[in-house]
């Protein structure tokens, strides 16, 4: 059975593989780039728990969003932590005890069942890929793909069929820079390719938002595209994969038809 908690964002508890995984965990305080509100600063207008018995945690990337560093400061330092190289930077700059760098390609064994590939995933600036990951049940064949900026890597075609996407349906656009986070441009061909059972959208949704932005940059972003939009496409395209959003801070078990175990 794989249970999933959305904490909105890009933050993400997943319990796969009888382990419980804490995905880029925003969770406390506040959200600043640069140490600078006046140009960006996320405040979340609901607290949410932080969950327990947390057997690993997981950083696609090392910006602020995604390695937080209130939340990273508040979790307790002997937690394991398998990071992007950047992302691995700021947990070792806090003392965490046990980190792991994964590089693309890279895979670590989390217990006897769950398997992570870390993936290329958002481009930061000319010179520098974060990660996106794969998650392998080993012992059921279920496969969890994450990646919350709409860079999917080619590689992904190796671990096809994976069940269960969560990946941005909507997209992000600043004036001039265009989309910072791909989300309809992309997703119905990454759907097509992976042939996954469930999708579930990431980093922007249409509930209710318990996150508020302010600041120049927050005030210049733009969400773009519908969850109903894709739904219609993926009837087109006669795609029975389903959309599942999730509601910050519910805990929901998904439902999978067994598949066969026979994966790398």
């Amino acid at each position: 059975m794989v249970q999933l908690t959305w904490f909105d964002n890009n933050s993400w508890l997943i319990e796969l593989g009888g382990k419980r995984v804490l995905v880029d965990p925003w969770l406390v305080g506040s959200l600043v780039f640069g140490n600078a509100p006046w140009f960006f600063k996320g405040e979340r207008s609901t607290l949410l728990p932080i969950p327990e018995k947390i057997d690993l945690i997981l950083l696609s990337q090392g910006l602020d969003d995604h390695a937080h560093l209130p939340t990273l400061q508040q979790l307790n330092r002997s937690i394991p932590v398998a990071a992007s190289p950047n992302g691995a930077k700021v947990v070792e700059g806090l003392g965490y005890e046990t980190v792991t760098v994964l590089g693309h390609g890279d895979s670590i064994p989390l217990g006897d069942r769950l398997k992570i590939t870390a993936l290329p995933g958002a481009p930061i600036g000319p010179l520098l890929t974060e990660n996106g990951y794969v998650l392998q049940d080993l012992s059921t064949g279920t496969g969890l793909y994450y990646e919350p900026h709409g860079y999917h890597s080619p590689q992904l075609q190796q671990f096809a069929p994976i069940d269960i996407l969560i990946i941005p349906l909507l997209s992000l656009t600043l004036p001039v820079v265009g989309a910072f986070v791909r989300g309809q441009e992309v997703a119905l061909e990454i759907i097509k390719q992976l042939r996954p059972q469930v999708v579930i959208p990431t980093t922007a949704g249409e509930q209710a938002p318990t996150t508020e932005y302010s600041g120049v940059l927050g005030s210049l972003v733009q969400v773009e595209g519908t969850i109903e939009k894709l739904r219609r496409a993926l009837e087109q395209s006669k795609l029975n994969s389903r959309i599942m959003p999730l509601i910050p801070g519910e805990t929901v078990s998904v439902d999978l038809q067994p598949r066969s175990v026979s994966r790398s």
